[in-house]
């Protein structure tokens, strides 16, 4: 496998540049080119928010989903902020599961998450769970198994105050950021699941209570990238098959509190 040297949030565009070439996705006064459950989502201050007020209001996650295209190459910038012991994240080259509920998705997510092992990690929406931690890079080879990398230490951040989540894919290869930091980068080889192109939405997660709000949200087109090529013989010393990780920690740092049916 030819692996590209790791991408530090400097050698991305250039904040001025990418404010000139970036497109705001909210309007800063209504929804519109989003849609969501009216009932949790709407915009206060410039400011949008989806607030889930009791276990009892969402048997689903539920997810805000932007309706002006579908995203592939991509560099994106979203400031934002989850008050209440709880969890939201980004969902990138997603699809939806109407057969489920609707707006449901499915699909690749950055996590925001009190828990420090999550925020920022690679993973995959009811889908193939947790890639990679926070301070984790990772591979999946073509048959689905998991390889770490690499590790550093993981960004820690208080996400009930802004901060700032960057996500950067290009083809095969998914990288996030939080305020310029490196948390997780995945390198998905395994094609029968992977996915190249898709839904871009905003979580809001069922059960404890919680309100995730977003004040900034920009999207810049980036040009198609090959494939990065998956050549075992050339994986890094480094290099070791792991289980996939799993949490006991779904929602936030404290205990679960069951939704009632």
């Amino acid at each position: 496998m030819h692996l590209i040297p790791i991408i530090t949030l400097a050698a991305l565009v250039s904040v001025s540049a990418f404010a000139q070439d970036a497109t705001p996705l909210f309007n800063g006064k209504d929804l519109t080119g989003w849609d969501g459950d009216p009932k949790l989502w709407k915009v206060e201050n410039g400011i949008v928010i989806g607030t889930n007020a009791s276990p009892e209001a969402m048997a689903n996650n539920s997810f805000l989903i932007w309706r002006g295209g579908t995203v592939k190459d991509f560099e994106l910038r979203a400031t934002v902020r989850v008050i209440g012991d709880n969890n939201s994240g980004i969902q990138y080259r997603s699809r939806e599961l109407k057969d489920v509920a609707p707006w449901v998705i499915t699909g690749y997510q950055c996590d925001i998450h009190p828990a420090i092992e999550h925020t920022g990690m690679t993973y995959e929406e009811r889908g193939r769970g947790i890639f990679g931690l926070n301070g984790k890079n990772v591979l999946l080879d073509p048959d689905g198994a998991l390889w770490q990398l690499s590790e550093h230490a993981p960004v820690k951040v208080d996400v009930s105050q802004w901060n700032e989540y960057v996500i950067l894919a290009q083809g095969n290869r998914l990288q996030h950021f939080i305020n310029g930091q490196p948390t997780s980068e995945l390198i998905d080889h395994h094609a029968d699941k992977r996915t190249l192109e898709g839904l871009l939405a905003i979580q809001l997660h069922k059960g404890n209570p919680n309100r995730v709000e977003i004040k900034d949200l920009r999207l810049k087109v980036l040009p198609e990238v090959p494939l990065v090529p998956f050549e075992p013989t050339k994986l890094p010393a480094t290099a070791t098959k792991i289980e996939k990780p799993r949490t006991s920690r779904p929602q936030g740092t404290g205990p679960v509190v069951p939704v009632k049916k």
